[in-house]
This record gives C-alpha cells, structure tokens and sequence, in this order.
C-alpha cells in the first residue's frame, strides 16, 4: 500500500539496517525520532530528511517547512538544507525556478541558507521528486529514550491542518458542496501555519521529546512514540485539536481526521512537574495548547497509521 511504511515494518525491515558503529552518533534512526543527533566538536548537530510527494502547489515552501520542522523537534534551529530535485522534463525549467524560488522565500522567512543539492530533468517519472536535507545545531538531546512513565504529552496546532489545506488547493472540487468561499479560503491560509519552529523554540527547554506529525497524522505520531520509548499511551480523546471545518469535511468524505497529515501541529512531551510552566509560556506567547494525554506503562494502543490524504485525493 502506498505511504509510509508501518512501524513494525519499518523497525524490521530498515531501521535494523545501522551500518558501522560510531560513538559520536547520539541518536539515529528509530521509530518516532524525527531527526538524527551527532556529537560534532561544536555541539550536536542535528540531521534530518524528508521528501514532499502529496503536495502539487506550494510544495517548494512544504519542503522547508517540514525538514525544519523536524530540526527544531529536536530543540536546534535549522540553519542550512540542501535540496534534491528530480523533475519531469516535460515541467522543464521554468518548474524548477518556481519551486526553488518557494524554497529561497520561505529560507528567508527562517533564516536558512541554501547550501546546495542537486537538480535534473528526467524522462522516467510523472511526477517530480522534491527532497531536502536540513541542518542544525542544538545543546538538547531529546529523544524518545528520555520519556518517563507520567510525562504528559502537550500539543499545539489542529489535527489535520496540514492535509486540510492540501486538498483545497490540489482538489478544491472535494470541497465545493461543503464549504462557502470564505471557509474555503481560510482552509487554504492553514498552509501557512505549518511550521512549528516557534512553539518548538520555546518548549525545548522543558521537552524529554518532541514530535512533527506528519504523514499519518496525529495517531500515527502517537503510535510511533509510544512503539519507540515502549510505554503507552492514556489519550484525551475529548482534548484533541480539531477545527470545526475539518470534522464537517471528515463527516461528508468519510476521513479520520486524526489520520490526516498534520504538519503544523507539534507533540511535546513534558514532565508532570513542568507542563504548567510550559503551558504558561505558550500563553504569553500567544499560541494556543492542550494536554493531550500521558505516557502509562501497561497500556496498549492500537492506532490506525494509514494516511487518509491519499484515498482522499483519490476520490
């Protein structure tokens, strides 16, 4: 099935596959972790990357967003990506500038060099491939290893927001009979608020861990989490984040909202002594949170991971 691979196939059939060991890698490959940790002479620099493949317009801006996304999960501020682009020759040139262009802007807007990558045109694929990897350096190790039975799980953003946004600008057709002009312009707006370097940037200092929801959406994080520190999940199923407009376009096309991509939204997982604390300072700051749930060990949980965008696309 297309997608993600499910955790239990991706820690059996890839994440066993590490390579030479080194002593300066603090944290690698591992279900949940967003970016790698390496012991550099400076500090720890953090690495991460992710591709773009559901997304037609705005996909250059998505690219930075979500690499930097993950950077700042692990408490650095990303600081230099380098891009990969595989591009139809019949989108030819003119393709290329348009996305490299959204990635410079948004660059900008964060204060991210570009530093290089690789970019062709090629006959043998439809569609193209946009990669990226992102940089940056960090004095926090976070990571699943640091969750404590107790810790609670504090998020920010909306469940969805990420896919919701995507569908009005690639199928706005899917929507048409659901939401007036006004509610489908605000829907497209979201893609501007998908990143969360911000939030991260103030909860790293009061984070065991922190989480990018994306593909999969908001269970499919909880699900990763949850297999890669080995203790489960007690959720708040009444506190989840979830606009209006995404539970009416959820009822009309028979989506799970909570399986919806969802960058944008931010998972922190924080001790019971300082969750208070944190929450206050988001406050200040005017971004909204909820306490979500709590590490329990003995708990199960059997989340669906299956991304709904692409059988929403597919209608």
């Amino acid at each position: 099935m297309p997608g993600k691979l499910e955790p239990d196939v991706l820690r059996d059939k890839v994440l066993t596959f590490t390579g030479a060991m080194r002593d300066d890698l603090i944290v690698g490959g591992g279900l949940g972790e967003d970016a790698a940790l390496i012991r550099v002479p400076e500090g720890i620099l953090v690495a991460a990357s992710d591709p773009v493949t559901g997304a037609g317009k705005n996909a250059g801006r998505l690219l930075v967003h979500i690499n930097a996304n993950d950077i700042a999960c692990k408490g650095a501020d990303p600081s230099w990506i380098i891009v990969t682009l595989i591009v139809p020759d019949k989108l030819g040139v003119k393709y290329v500038a348009e996305i490299m262009n959204e990635i410079h802007e948004t660059c900008r807007e964060l204060n991210i060099a570009v530093a290089g990558g690789h970019t062709e045109l090629t006959d043998r694929y439809e569609q193209p491939v946009l990669s990226a990897t992102m940089l940056g350096m960090t004095r926090y190790e976070l990571s699943t290893k640091r969750i404590q039975e107790g810790d609670f799980i504090l998020l920010t953003g909306h469940a969805g927001l990420e896919g919701m946004s995507i569908i009005a600008d690639d199928r706005p057709d899917l929507f048409t009979d659901i939401f007036t002009s006004d509610e489908m312009n605000l829907i497209r707006s979201w893609k501007n608020d998908l990143s969360v370097v911000r939030p991260a940037r103030i909860l790293r200092e009061y984070s065991h861990y922190m989480h990018d929801p994306t593909e999969g959406g908001l269970n499919g994080a909880l699900y990763e989490t949850s297999k890669g520190c080995g203790i489960g999940i007690e959720i708040y199923d009444d506190e989840l984040p979830v606009s209006e407009l995404t539970r009416k376009a959820s009822e009309r096309l028979h989506f799970n909202p909570m399986n919806l991509i969802s960058s944008g939204m931010l998972i922190a997982v924080i001790p019971p002594e300082r969750i208070s604390e944190a929450q206050d300072k988001l406050h200040n700051e005017g971004i909204d949170s909820c306490i979500a749930g709590k590490f329990v060990r003995g708990k199960e949980n059997m989340l669906n991971t299956h991304e709904e965008l692409w059988k929403i696309l597919a209608l």
